[in-house]
């Protein structure tokens, strides 16, 4: 197995977190190259370090008329503007095998969305690039899955892999997210990442007018989900972002709005710099001796 490349190590050496963010999908280069000067600008002065994303292809859609993005050629080109533009990595999904060698040449993390978090040879064919994976957990799938996940890349050769929270279903439609998860999702040794906005989904759980649905979500839940994941210790946060999130053409109810955005990051910095949510406390927690006594109630 090839060793860890210098850049996952400097995703695992981000303090006191990593963040990935951009827009949902690709909708033009002039809104991409916008999104991620404005995001860049943010957290360059907060000493964040910074992973663009955006999908050239929403594959995985609530109906067949949905906007799925520019494709792979016309959106690689878009996001290989972007990272020389603004010298940032990049991070995109994958859908299908024969997708991940040529993603590779342009994105330094390839996704593999939760639906997929269970295909041996589209993470087999994803980690044969060597870059980083990012292996989003199945909304399906409890914790501990993602070890067997994780081993299917490095078996392959390819130690750099994250894991990735985006919670689990509850119901029909609707998501929660086990903060348990955080730490449980550890045992796949690899660095723990955390969706919050894709985790506040409520998938086909927004009625259409004239018939049919189409996911929606709690966009102002975002904070509360985002606080917990920091205290909790996550090494990144992955957050869609839109300047105009109500006009987005993919998931309008879950992505932050560009304008709150510095406002959050310093809170989650803040959250970050007072818990211990990367220091393991050393408990001793085995049975309390026999010359303990316990208080007296009245």
């Amino acid at each position: 197995m090839a060793g860890e490349s210098p850049f996952f190590q400097e995703l695992k050496a981000s303090q006191p977190f990593f963040l990935m963010a951009g827009p949902n999908v690709i909708q033009s280069e002039e809104h991409c190259l916008k999104m991620c000067r404005q995001i860049k600008s943010v957290t360059g002065t907060l000493g964040i370090k910074l992973v663009f994303k955006s999908s050239f292809d929403k594959a995985n859609r609530t109906s067949a008329g949905s906007f799925r993005g520019p494709g792979m050629e016309e959106g690689l080109r878009i996001l290989k503007k972007v990272k020389d533009t603004f010298d940032v990595p990049i991070i995109t999904d994958i859908h299908e095998s024969w997708q991940a060698e040529q993603v590779a040449q342009v994105a330094d993390i390839l996704q593999i969305p939760a639906f997929l978090c269970r295909q041996t040879d589209l993470l087999v064919a994803a980690a044969k690039t060597g870059k980083v994976i990012q292996i989003k957990k199945g909304q399906f799938c409890a914790a501990s899955v993602m070890r067997n996940s994780a081993e299917k890349c490095r078996h392959a050769g390819n130690p750099n892999v994250l894991v990735c929270e985006r919670g689990t279903m509850f119901g029909y439609s609707d998501l929660i997210v086990d903060p348990r998860n955080f730490v449980e999702m550890r045992d796949a040794g690899c660095p723990v990442t955390a969706d919050i906005t894709h985790a506040l989904q409520q998938p086909a759980g927004r009625a259409l007018e004239g018939g049919g649905v189409a996911s929606g979500g709690l966009r102002d839940m975002i904070p509360t989900i985002a606080r917990t994941a920091v205290a909790c210790g996550v090494d990144g946060v992955f957050m869609e972002v839109h300047d105009d999130p109500t006009a987005s053409p993919v998931d309008a109810p879950t992505q932050w709005p560009l304008r709150h955005l510095r406002r959050l990051l310093v809170e989650l910095l803040e959250v970050a710099k007072a818990s211990k949510g990367k220091q393991a406390f050393d408990l001793d927690l085995s049975p309390v001796g026999e010359d303990f006594e316990p208080l007296a109630i009245a």
